[in-house]
């Protein structure tokens, strides 16, 4: 029998360390999933430090979902009403290289772009950057990271100058206040969210919780503050706190004085948010407002946490700042229990910044529009300088665009699933009918995404191959490859690497391993603030998961790190700055013809577009089915009734789901879950209501806000692709042959 091994939890950006246990265990019997095949079992692992040994659900069974449901074998087909044909590795790579050139010689590298992941290990990320931005030419790499944390990214780096929680878990345990905005941490980071109440319960007066949330949430409930505020009016909030710290003497005037610019602007900008301005706007009490202003100014440590309540808007980047704001005013920052704490989406979505996963990013948090970055890279790379393009390449949203107008010969999707996660769904499936050459690389065969592809690429995933991923902490654990790939597949840095080659860079991606890849990476981070130039798949098996900066030389710690610590900034002056903005509210407000306000999120148990969890019995039926949530009050307006049907319409169409009539949501607000989409039975595509609008500075869209109207449905409404001979024909080629 094989022994157990260690990884990082493939969910989400909390990044638990997980003990794997193989499928022939001593007095056990051998597991096995629908399709016959042998299942390992998972358990928290109580050396890694970020989790010390906690798991939820979806990390507990994710040895249930490796093997069922897999794609094999690269398929093509011409056209999209063509049925797929299994084609040889040999040919998927003619057909990628051959359209490139062609691409590069018709278009130029501007008609070629790649929508990523944060599924990626860090060494797929880098590889896929290496390709696109030096070999092809073309920045034209985003991610899903683009829809779950680019607010984020941009709010820290013109506040504090860098992309960077300076944060770390162990700042739970040390906060005086833990100020939690626009996330729902009990379900979607759960294991952290058992940290917070385990130390809530353990020193009830030593720590004061407030949840800023719409939504009265399983984290609410926990709550000491409930600030249930009007959704879009987060920076409102923010300014009227500000400005009654302000009033209350409740700043920090020597940490302004010494660390920070900015500081006038900001105060004149948030003097008419007085508390009354701000209660009426948000739907709270001036009383709570005040109540919460003493907590910033009095308490010790203030903790702030987010995630996609925040980042997902369109002045996303701008309520990332006003929080900001908030801890620059009360000096509250670089020491333990403080500071602003994002609260990352996918498994390795850090990894994938650091690793310039983004636009207009290059390696080591570089940046595209930076001649001397850009330099760094070329000469790293071994390409001829110029060799990457001086202005950041399209967004997700602005790759769309491209497609619809005809400008992309060639969109390559891999680890993520676009044809539910991104909003108007149906703006998007009609683009990738636009586009010559859809490419989907997944572990899965049976993704909405791969409807709409023209080859399908069989990829090893978590499990099957070695690599890197850094979490919310910045704490990066060693993930090995502890199963042989599934069929044909093979890792993403693999396929980059080989077309590199086919593409006449034999030199540029000569690697023979995972640790090769990662070895050039962390080299390429030295001197920069998310320096890992210590680090290598040999030191993090060894000593297990490190936290950055760990720089060549560096020893290895369980301790946590803290960034600015010494209250000296990754900006210029080497200050942090105080932002100014004026709130702007939602981009599409409710209205007389569409009253409510749709706001979306997640199950604790499913895990983003259910690629996963949608193999898990436990898991399917603790959710059965997609509920919208509906507060009384509206319930009795539009005539809904519990358990009934309702149909929820926006301006992009409409959907059905059946109801939940709860008080947990306030009036003028409805709730879905983002996680259904036209594969599963109970189909519920809500990203197809929500609006395209963004965040000019992030360009992440507003996933969290859109105005609909609901009515009693007579029935459901199934997506048109449901029930189309197209997607039963698919679902028979991709369906395991008889046992």
């Amino acid at each position: 029998m094989a022994d157990s091994v260690t990884s990082q939890c493939p969910y989400c950006g909390v990044g638990c360390g997980l003990e794997l246990l193989p499928p022939a265990q001593p007095g056990r019997p051998v597991r096995r999933d629908g399709e016959g095949h042998p299942m390992w079992s998972a358990r928290g692992d109580r050396a890694h430090p970020s989790s010390q040994g906690q798991v939820c659900i979806k990390g507990a069974t994710v040895g249930e979902t490796l093997a069922g449901g897999r794609l094999s074998q690269p398929l093509y087909r011409s056209s999209m009403e063509d049925p797929f044909e299994p084609i040889t590795w040999d040919n998927a790579f003619d057909l990628l290289a051959g359209r490139i050139r062609s691409t590069l010689a018709s278009k130029g590298p501007g008609a070629i772009a790649m929508y990523g992941s944060g599924q990626f290990h860090t060494e797929d990320y880098y590889l896929a950057q290496k390709l696109f931005k030096g070999a092809i030419g073309s920045n034209n790499f985003d991610a899903n990271s683009r829809l779950c944390m680019s607010s984020a990214v941009a709010g820290y780096t013109r506040s504090l100058g860098s992309d960077g929680p300076p944060c770390c878990y162990e700042d739970l345990d040390h906060c005086s206040v833990a100020f939690l905005i626009g996330t729902n941490t009990a379900e979607c980071h759960p294991v952290l969210f058992q940290r917070l109440l385990k130390r809530k319960k353990k020193d009830p007066k030593g720590l004061t919780i407030v949840v800023v949330d719409p939504r009265a949430t399983e984290t609410a409930k926990i709550a000491d503050h409930h600030l249930a505020i009007a959704p879009g009016t987060d920076l409102m909030l923010l300014h009227g706190l500000a400005r009654l710290i302000l009033k209350d003497a409740g700043f920090n005037a020597d940490f302004i004085d010494e660390a920070t610019e900015g500081f006038a602007a900001f105060s004149q900008a948030v003097e008419s948010w007085t508390p009354r301005r701000v209660a009426e706007a948000c739907g709270i009490t001036e009383k709570q407002l005040r109540a919460v202003a003493r907590l910033w100014c009095r308490k010790p440590a203030v903790l702030s946490l987010w995630s996609m309540g925040v980042n997902q808007r369109r002045e996303g980047t701008a309520v990332v700042g006003g929080l900001i704001n908030l801890h620059l005013l009360t000096g509250q920052i670089g020491h333990a229990g403080a500071g602003p704490f994002s609260l990352t989406g996918q498994p390795n979505a850090m990894g994938g910044r650091e690793a310039g996963g983004l636009a207009h990013l290059l390696p080591g948090y570089r940046l595209v529009g930076n001649a001397d970055h850009r330099a760094e890279v070329e000469r790293a790379w071994g390409f001829q300088l110029g060799s990457i393009a001086a202005q950041p390449g399209l967004a997700a949203g602005e790759q769309v665009e491209a497609m619809e107008r005809g400008e992309l010969d060639l969109w390559w999707v891999a680890a993520t699933n676009p044809l539910v996660s991104m909003p108007e769904l149906d703006r998007l499936k009609a683009a990738l009918r636009n586009c010559p050459l859809v490419v989907v690389s997944d572990a899965y065969a049976d993704t909405e995404t791969s409807h709409y592809a023209h080859l399908l690429l069989p990829a090893a995933q978590w499990s099957e191959k070695a690599g890197a991923m850094t979490n919310s902490e910045r704490r990066i654990t060693y993930c090995p490859a502890f199963r042989q790939p599934h069929g044909e597949s093979r890792a993403d840095w693999q396929v980059f690497a080989e077309l590199g080659r086919r593409l006449g860079f034999e030199q540029q991606f000569s690697y023979d391993s995972a640790a090769e890849v990662y070895a050039e990476f962390a080299a390429l981070s030295a001197g920069r603030l998310c320096d890992v130039s210590g680090l290598s798949h040999e030191l993090l098996s060894e000593h297990g998961p490190q936290q950055w900066p760990f720089p060549s030389g560096s020893e290895p710690t369980t301790e946590s790190k803290r960034l600015y610590s010494d209250h000296r900034f990754a900006t210029p002056s080497r200050r942090a700055r105080f932002m100014a903005e004026q709130p702007l509210g939602l981009a599409e407000p409710p209205c007389e013809a569409y009253p409510l306000v749709l706001t979306v999120g997640r199950y604790l148990g499913h895990w983003h577009t259910m690629t996963r969890t949608a193999k898990v019995e436990r898991i399917q039926s603790m959710h059965a089915e997609p509920r919208l949530e509906v507060h009384p009050d509206d319930a009795k307006r539009f005539s809904l009734e519990a358990d009934g049907i309702a149909a929820i319409t926006s301006r992009r169409g409409t959907l059905t789901a059946r109801i939940t009539i709860t008080d947990r949501i306030r009036s003028g607000s409805v709730f879905l879950p983002m996680h259904w989409g036209f594969t599963q039975e109970h189909a519920c595509e809500a990203n197809a209501l929500m609006h395209g609008e963004a965040c000019p500075i992030s360009k992440q869209p507003e996933l969290k806000a859109t105005a609909v109207v609901v009515a009693p449905a007579v029935s459901v409404i199934r997506p048109q692709e449901q029930t189309s001979h197209r997607l039963q024909a698919l679902r028979r080629l991709f369906s395991p042959a008889p046992r």
